[in-house]
């Protein structure tokens, strides 16, 4: 593949199951705060000290960020004591088919590499590099992961992500990007993916498939990957 050398994956919304939607939700709406697609927008994919802030001033009162963001993580950790952490199918598959497409293949998220370990260290021999990034203090990281850690140019790497505001980054930098929208029942992710003009949207693993990948490949090759003369169809006939 002449374009893509690397394929960088979101841990926690692709490669796991998203546990962090479903908690929001409730964190913003038990509280009295309603809960909105701009909203949304406004806390996901961002460091978690600025998270914080924004949970603590959409539920109003006298929360700090600091307190909204510890109330947040143990209301999480209750969550996924009863709905725990799994990998979402297709995950070793992909691993696969991205090694033997010959790209290089890096997990990012949020959370400490402790994370990672956790939950996908059974896997880590499919990861190159540093296997997992910590993008906390980096958001969304995606400069930093092609540049900094694989001394690639941004327009050979592919970012798959389950938030559409990361979507803007990939774009500025001219980095391909496939959405995986959370499947949660209030999530607005789907909907903002296709206002960002996000072409290529699936709902599961498997529809990262050769074909896709080559496409991708032929588009970020020929430059046309984010022309503003295609339009923004959010491959519905793969979502």
């Amino acid at each position: 593949m002449p374009a893509l050398r690397l394929a960088a994956l979101n841990i926690d919304g692709v490669l796991l199951n998203d546990t962090f939607s479903p908690v929001i939700h409730h964190f913003i709406v038990s509280r009295g705060g309603t809960y909105t697609a701009e909203l949304e927008r406004s806390i996901f994919s961002q460091p978690q000290h600025i998270a914080g802030r924004l949970l603590a001033a959409a539920v109003g009162g006298g929360m700090t960020g600091e307190a909204a963001l510890a109330a947040y993580f143990e209301e999480r950790a209750a969550y996924v004591d009863r709905h725990p952490v799994t990998v979402t199918p297709g995950t070793r598959d992909l691993l696969h088919r991205l090694r033997r497409a010959g790209l290089q293949t890096v997990c990012y998220g949020g959370l400490g590499k402790d994370h990672f370990d956790r939950h996908l260290g059974r896997y880590a021999d499919l990861f190159d590099g540093p296997g997992y990034v910590c993008t906390n203090d980096i958001r969304p990281g995606f400069k930093e992961i092609a540049e900094d850690v694989f001394r690639l140019r941004p327009d050979q790497a592919l970012f798959v992500d389950d938030v559409a505001r990361t979507a803007d980054a990939a774009r500025e930098l001219g980095a391909a990007f496939v959405g995986h929208p959370s499947t949660f029942v209030h999530s607005h992710q789907r909907d903002l993916m296709r206002e960002a003009g996000v072409r290529h949207v699936i709902s599961g693993l498997d529809a990262l498939d050769d074909a896709l990948l080559h496409r991708i490949d032929r588009e970020m090759s020929s430059d046309s990957f984010w022309s503003p003369s295609r339009p923004a169809t959010g491959q519905g006939s793969r979502a």
